[in-house]
């Protein structure tokens, strides 16, 4: 896991690993911290999104909460 670097100061999100046809995140808050964003769902387009703004440090958790919302494969 890499450590999100949270450029904008107030991201939910703390770490997430990049695999080649996902995106594993972790939150701060929640009963379930740990999300697994797939290319079947929510589908390649937006996990590539997703990837991208994790490395940069600045977005995930706007893009999470406002695009991609409950659409992902798996929670724990």
């Amino acid at each position: 896991m890499k450590l999100y670097q949270n450029r904008s100061g107030n991201s939910n999100v703390v770490s997430y690993q990049i695999f080649e046809d996902s995106i594993h995140v972790v939150f701060k808050n929640g009963r379930c911290r740990n999300y697994l964003y797939t290319y079947i769902r929510p589908g390649r387009y937006m996990v590539d999104h997703m990837k991208n703004l994790a490395i940069q440090g600045i977005g995930l958790n706007s893009y999470i909460s406002s695009v991609v919302k409950n659409n992902y494969e798996r929670k724990w």
